[in-house]
């Protein structure tokens, strides 16, 4: 059995990237998965096919986040396959625009920041009361907020130092139920979301790898074993944390 066996886990932005990882590491554990999606149906159906292929369980359900009603769209989807959360991991985000502060608009920094902070709020506060005591949430945050700053990034690495204040506050919050809450800081990963720039060109991802004492670039298992730590019992003793996930590259 695995260390998650019996629990049910909510994935958002499940079905794809570093958030494919989780809900693939999750289910090997045991949990039945929730993969969340907002548009592309195609990969979020792969996912649960891959689970299942794998022996483990899992379910699609779909909600375009940064819209009007988008955290009680995904709990109403949530609602109809599954009773009861045990792991909530919110890690679906967008990176929004790549440009310096005088060329972002407020309609950039509004959608950035309605997926990346405002989303996850409204999700785990509309979730607390179908997550069970002792239960685990994950918040996907990025090692940008804790140093290497990227002046084009500036409204992304912003949402993400909300979600780090709310990972705090929230873990102090919920201790009475022994519900944990840690925010995992992935450094650059090799998923279709930095595709583009990665493969730019060789140099790019010599560069890239060298920011890290292992010298490669991370990769979503390396996000998802740490995920799935801190979705286990092991977790316990660990609440209100920014954990570093970016393969040394900080240091």
């Amino acid at each position: 059995m695995g260390t998650l066996t019996g629990r049910t886990a909510l994935v958002t932005g499940g079905s794809r990237g570093i958030g494919r990882g989780i809900s693939e590491r999750l289910a090997r554990e045991g949990a039945r998965v929730a993969v969340h999606y907002g548009r592309d149906a195609a990969s979020a159906e792969q996912t649960v096919k891959a689970i299942e292929a794998a022996g483990g369980e899992a379910f699609a359900i779909r909600a375009e986040l940064g819209a009007a009603g988008d955290a009680e769209a995904l709990w109403a989807a949530f609602d109809e396959r599954a009773e009861g959360l045990d792991i909530l991991v919110n890690n679906a985000g967008i990176d929004g625009v790549r440009v310096p502060i005088g060329e972002v608009t407020e309609e950039d920094f509004d959608r950035v920041f309605a997926v990346n902070t405002k989303a996850p709020f409204f999700i785990t506060r509309l979730g607390l009361d179908r997550l069970r005591d002792g239960g685990r949430i994950v918040n996907v945050s990025t090692g940008l907020t804790h140093g290497s700053a990227m002046p084009q990034l500036i409204a992304y690495t912003m949402t993400k130092g909300a979600v780090d204040a709310f990972t705090s506050v929230l873990a102090k919050q919920l201790g009475e139920r022994g519900i944990t809450v840690n925010a995992v800081a992935p450094g650059v990963i090799d998923t279709d979301m930095n595709a583009a720039w990665l493969n730019s060109g060789a140099e790019v991802r010599t560069d890239v790898a060298a920011l890290s004492p292992f010298n490669r670039v991370g990769e979503p298992r390396d996000v998802a074993d740490i995920v799935a730590f801190l979705a286990s019992d092991d977790s316990r003793w660990v609440t209100g944390q920014w954990i570093d996930a970016t393969g040394g590259a900080l240091l």
